[in-house]
């Protein structure tokens, strides 16, 4: 017989198992090396990033780089901060087309320390313990941008709470300022309808619509790289109703020497796919007359309609002329708000008495006005949202009064019934509210030496159970505190086919309404005796799809003469919009939201704006990390009884289970030398 190979009897000797081990698992790692696999288990997906990530970095058309400027040797958190950002790297790199690369920098060198100031970074101090001692060190803790001609920078990385959302919209920001048109489908046309029989009736104007839009159609393609298309379309008599009801673009009438009625029509559209926007150009009354109106801006106008319907947009309109909550006051109005989001939107101040919506704005705030809006004001609301807009409401059942005079300091402020005139549209819209307090006796409270445990029941607080688990705008939070909110019926709204509702926060089943003699002081509130009307109320919701006007017909200046009559009047959605409502403007201002806050109700809020203006995918990526998937939060014997075991009890159970199976394991032991030999000695001894 043959001699085996020596290797072969090597391998069959028990002899070799260790060093087999030992092989294989080198060989294991060598093929890990060069794969990846991670699974993330967490619910909000904290591990992993998120779809918007995905798509950002999958349609770079130039080279994205992206550098690490993070001090050596950092202490603990900060050095968990450093491997987060560069695990989180290493995802966007996995994902991402051949343009993504990023670069990590020795910061010990002076020349990367010098490139680093160069793009705006600045040390930060923080704190360590080093031999005992708690000092300060100055470190460089940021991330640098660069993609084509822009230069975006993330400084003060100091947490690793939300660093997936900022890179990701400073990623969207360097494309779209780069690139408008980055992310559409498919090519976007400009399309001018524009019926010459107008010609014939001397209107001032009309003879300059074809040049002048021309040439702000090759400016702007142009600027966006000669990727737009144009075109002009005479429509016929019989078409323009279909054109009119699609667009919402001005139709115009007439009669003929015959006596019969012609049709036209007066719109520029930008579209894209099932995606469009009305540049405002169309036939006004004045004095002596009609004059198209919108050229004199038409440039900048098609410019900032593109930009509107093809990127993420960051204006946001604010109304302003109703006594609501001032953007430039963090004390008493919603400057902690407006700051929330300064990275991501800019708010411009809007006086609707005076001025119609910019064109390029997709979402429309109202927060918490207190004098009524007139029908002109509520009409170009309407036609705002009729269009494709998204409108934001905080509205307030009750405005506060302080006292005047000599006894203001003793006396209790008084709540007035709000009337804004808002309820016109809501109605319509298939939402009311009543002048009513919600107050819960699931509330935020205060332990005070005083007065022991106080309730704040006007101040509701939102489990995990109360507030919307499939909406982007709540399903990872927590819990929420409201403030001096009023109940929202949806009733209607919800019978209504063609729109979708979200309840995206409600009260618990503990709650009730307090219409009159509202008292908001803590001390001198009680829960009511009889609870059996007490029920949960909508605190917030979210309307969306296709909405009925709230107007017959337009409430301003007619434009009507003996030879045309110009309609401009929207009576239903001609693309859906949104509608979000919260029954309080207390979350905007500083009693409730701290300036930089990561608090939910500020998530909440962040939310809300980003899924408002077409950023929904934004909002899974700002929860992810804060670890909001908390137990619910209660009081009493079972806030003592969790914090005991979470902080004892675990280690506990842990250590008792090591021991049982300690125990059962000397119990198999002695069972199995019990079965080969009852006579064991070592048993005998015992």
């Amino acid at each position: 017989m043959k001699n085996e190979n020596k290797f072969i009897q090597w391998i069959k000797n028990p002899s070799s198992d260790a060093w087999l081990f030992i092989l294989i698992l080198i060989f294991v790692n060598l093929v890990a090396s060069r794969s990846f696999l991670r699974l993330d288990l967490t619910a909000p997906k904290s591990y992993s990033i998120s779809s918007a990530s995905k798509n950002a970095v999958k349609m770079i058309e130039e080279p994205l780089s992206i550098k690490v400027f993070f001090s050596d040797n950092l202490p603990s958190p900060y050095s968990d901060v450093y491997q987060y950002a560069k695990d989180l790297l290493s995802e966007y790199g996995r994902v991402a087309n051949r343009n993504f690369n990023y670069e990590l920098f020795d910061m010990s060198k002076p020349e990367n320390e010098s490139l680093a100031q160069s793009y705006g970074l600045n040390q930060i101090q923080i704190r360590e313990l080093k031999n005992n001692e708690v000092g300060y060190k100055n470190v460089y803790m940021g991330l640098v941008l660069t993609y084509a001609d822009q230069i975006e920078a993330v400084d003060g990385i100091s947490s690793t709470d939300g660093l997936e959302y900022k890179i990701t919209t400073t990623i969207n920001k360097v494309i779209s300022d780069t690139n408008a048109l980055a992310g559409l489908s498919e090519g976007v046309r400009v399309t001018l309808y524009r019926s010459r029989r107008l010609a014939d009736f001397g209107i001032n104007g009309f003879d300059e619509i074809d040049g002048l839009v021309q040439s702000a159609f090759n400016s702007a393609n142009k600027r966006f790289h000669n990727s737009l298309t144009y075109d002009v379309v005479d429509p016929s008599s019989s078409e323009v109703g279909e054109i009119a009801s699609r667009y919402g673009i001005q139709s115009l009438s007439w009669k003929e020497n015959d006596g019969s009625v012609s049709y036209g029509a007066l719109g520029l559209v930008v579209e894209s796919g099932e995606k469009f926007r009305i540049v405002p150009i169309e036939m006004i009354n004045v004095l002596f007359g009609y004059t198209i109106g919108g050229l004199e801006n038409i440039d900048e106008s098609l410019v900032k309609t593109i930009q509107s319907l093809a990127a993420r947009t960051s204006s946001v309109a604010y109304v302003s002329n109703h006594g609501e909550l001032s953007l430039n006051d963090a004390q008493n109005g919603a400057g902690n708000f407006v700051s929330l989001m300064r990275d991501s939107y800019s708010f411009e101040e809007l006086d609707l008495a005076k001025s119609e919506i910019p064109v390029g704005v997709r979402c429309l705030v109202i927060n918490g006005p207190k004098t009524a809006f007139t029908d002109a004001e509520l009409y170009k609301i309407d036609q705002f949202l009729l269009r494709g807009g998204n409108v934001m409401l905080f509205v307030d059942p009750f405005y506060e009064v302080m006292p005047e005079g000599e006894m203001a300091y003793y006396s209790q402020p008084q709540y007035v019934p709000n009337v804004s005139g808002l309820d016109k549209l809501l109605t319509a819209y298939g939402v009311s509210m009543d002048a009513a307090y919600v107050f819960d006796g699931q509330c935020y409270y205060q332990n005070t030496p005083q007065y022991g445990r106080v309730n704040f029941y006007y101040a509701p607080m939102m489990q995990k159970d109360q507030l919307n688990k499939n909406n982007d705008i709540s399903k990872n939070l927590g819990y929420v505190i409201f403030l001096q909110a009023g109940a929202l019926d949806v009733e209607k709204a919800l019978a209504d086919s063609e729109k979708s509702v979200t309840v995206l926060a409600k009260s618990s089943a503990d709650s009730w309404l307090v219409k009159d003699n509202v008292m908001l002081n803590p001390l001198s509130i009680s829960k009511p005796s009889d609870t059996s009307q007490n029920k949960p109320y909508n605190l917030s919701v979210l309307v969306e799809g296709k909405f009925k006007s709230a107007f017959e017909g337009s409430p301003l200046s007619s434009s009507e003469n003996a030879a045309v009559t110009a309609e401009s009047h929207i009576a239903g959605s001609v693309q859906k919009g949104k509608l979000f409502i919260a029954s309080t403007s207390s979350i905007t201002g500083s009693q409730i939201l701290q300036e930089n806050s990561t608090e939910p109700v500020a998530l909440f809020l962040q939310n809300a704006v980003d899924y408002m203006n077409g950023n929904s995918e934004l909002c899974e990526m700002r929860t992810k990390g804060l670890s909001l998937n908390a137990l619910k939060v209660t009081q009493g014997p079972f806030v003592t009884f969790a914090k005991y075991v979470n902080s004892v009890g675990l280690a506990l159970i842990v250590a008792l289970i090591g021991v049982l199976a300690a125990v059962s394991r000397n119990r198999h032991r002695k069972e199995i030398r019990l079965s080969y030999d009852a006579d064991d000695v070592r048993e005998a001894k015992k």
